[in-house]
This record gives structure tokens, sequence and C-alpha cells, in this order.
């Protein structure tokens, strides 16, 4: 107790402005152990958001959520709520979601977040050389776009991942031989989806051009060029900082080219495996997109009702 006290005489010697510059550089677990030291420190860590503060420092991709959800609980914006215990109750809610997400967050064992081959800019007329083909790791089999005399026109793949909010740290390419781009890149997002209306629309239009109708993916990431290889092998393409996908869509864009083909002295590129390395956040997290906005919300099953949850199971 005399330990907790001297504690709290600390917060209440340093001030809140120098209280809050030493809180935000704890560890997302450690800043929520300390807002269980006392009522004080819990009321304290509340108050100023420092939970979500530090999620938006560890990922600025946050900074588009307009609001959270608590699953059969909604919260809604501080403007639209009355009261001052109705305002405490909406910050403690944002609390207890950006602690769960903040721990969510903290490193852990990485694999493959692709699940999916969504579409290519283009395909060779040999059928067999589709993007699916980019999902097997064994190299003898292959993406190749469409011959192209000029070598500077570039190429996309789109992939969708595994949840719709992963933490990636690395994206690996392997082209095939050596029909390698000068250069990539790599953009994260969300899909566009089309309303009932649009989708009404379009019954008489090919959906492989939905994309260019409607709008394609929203972006809320772009990474720098990466110079690549022209080699068979295995390119492993390390992002400056995690970053955390707001949506389920990668792109992959391929950056001029290299090679010919003997047979038509056209370019081509050819891509025979690619990976998004990190990790899905737990189940618990979804994000609802807001359409046309582009805002989002994030959803979080509360951790108390996932335990009673998985306990009856």
């Amino acid at each position: 107790m005399s330990e907790v006290k001297n504690k709290l005489d600390l917060l209440q010697r340093l001030g809140p402005d120098m209280s809050i510059k030493v809180l935000t550089h704890l560890d997302p677990c450690d800043l929520v152990r300390v807002s269980t030291l006392s009522r004080s420190w819990h009321q304290f860590v509340i108050e100023n958001g420092l939970c979500k503060h530090l999620c938006l420092k560890m990922f600025p991709e946050l900074s588009g959520v307009r609001h959270v959800i608590e699953v059969e609980n909604m919260i809604e914006p501080v403007s639209n709520m009355l009261g001052s215990s109705s305002n405490w109750e909406y910050l403690k809610r944002n609390h207890k979601v950006y602690a769960f997400l903040a721990c969510g967050l903290s490193p852990s064992i990485s694999r493959n977040c692709i699940s999916s081959a969504v579409s290519a800019s283009s395909y060779n007329k040999i059928r067999e050389e589709n993007d699916v083909n980019t999902l097997d790791p064994r190299d003898t089999s292959y993406w190749s776009s469409e011959g192209k005399s000029d070598p500077s026109v570039p190429e996309t793949l789109e992939y969708m991942l595994t949840s719709k909010l992963c933490l990636i740290t690395e994206i690996h390419v392997q082209p095939f031989q050596a029909y390698s781009a000068k250069a990539v890149r790599f953009r994260m997002g969300r899909a566009r989806y089309a309303t009932k209306l649009e989708l009404s629309e379009m019954c008489e239009l090919d959906f492989f051009f939905a994309d260019k109708i409607f709008g394609g993916p929203q972006w809320t990431y772009t990474s720098p060029e990466f110079a690549m290889l022209q080699e068979n092998c295995l390119q492993k393409f390390k992002l400056l900082e995690p970053v955390l996908c707001i949506g389920d869509v990668l792109q992959v864009e391929l950056l001029g080219r290299v090679q010919k083909k003997e047979m038509d002295q056209l370019f081509y590129i050819c891509i025979s495996h690619v990976q998004a390395v990190g990790r899905p956040l737990l189940p618990a997290f979804d994000v609802e997109i807001d359409h046309p906005s582009g805002k989002c919300r994030l959803k979080c099953m509360s951790p108390t009702r996932r335990g009673a949850s998985s306990s009856h199971s």
C-alpha cells in the first residue's frame, strides 16, 4: 500500500504534462499495468486517452478510425453524448478497446498474411500463367504479364489479406527467371465495395472492370520504391516501419521491364511467388468501413465477453 502511495506522489510531483510524456514511452502492456496501480492512476490514463495515443504513435494508420464500437455496446462520438457520466463511460470504453488493441500489437510470430489472389493488371495469352500461381512457393509455376514494346509500362498484382487488420513488416517477391521488374512498390488499404444500386447497374458488365468503374481500393499506405534484382530468387523487402493495414487489400506494383522474349521481342514481367510477412490482429478486432468517406469504425469484441464465450464452448 505504501508503494502505491509513493507512486501516486510521484505522479503528483511530476505534474500532468510530464507524466503524459513519461507514460507514453512505456510498452503498451506496461501502460495497461500502470493503469491498474490505483484509482488515481487509472483515472489519469483514461482521461488523457493514453492507450489511444500510444496506438496512434505506433501506427499512424489508426488516425482514420473515427470512433470505436464495442460489440453489443455502441460507442458514439463524445459530441453525441450528454453529461459527464456518459463522457466518462465513453472514455472508459475507449480505453478498454485501445488497451486491448495495444497489447494485441505487441511482437508475435510472423507468417504469410495473403489469403488469395484478386487480380492482375494484365495476363499473358497462356491461361495457365495466371496470378493464382504466385501463391505457390514453388518456382515451377508463375504469373506472366502481357508483352509490351515499351519497357516503362508497369504492372500490378492485388491480393486479399487474411484479416481486415494485419500488421505487415516485410513483403517477399520472387521473379520467374530473369523476368523481373526494375523496382517494386507496395500499397495497402481497403476494397471499395460497390453499393446494391451499383451492383444492379453492373449486372451486364464484366466484373473484371468493376474496380475501374467504381474507383478501386482506397489506399491507406504506400511504400517507397525498392530496387529489384534480375534474379530467380526470393527477394525480401523490409518496410521502414511495421504497417498496420486497415482493410484487406495488398497491391504489388511492378515498375519497369528488363527482359525480352526472343519469340516476339516484347518485354515481360513474370512473378512466381509473393508473400506478405506479418500477422493478423486478434480475432476480436474488425473494421467497419464507411463509404464514401473512407472513415472506419474499429470493432472489438470485449475481452471479458470473449473469455465468457470461450469458457462455454
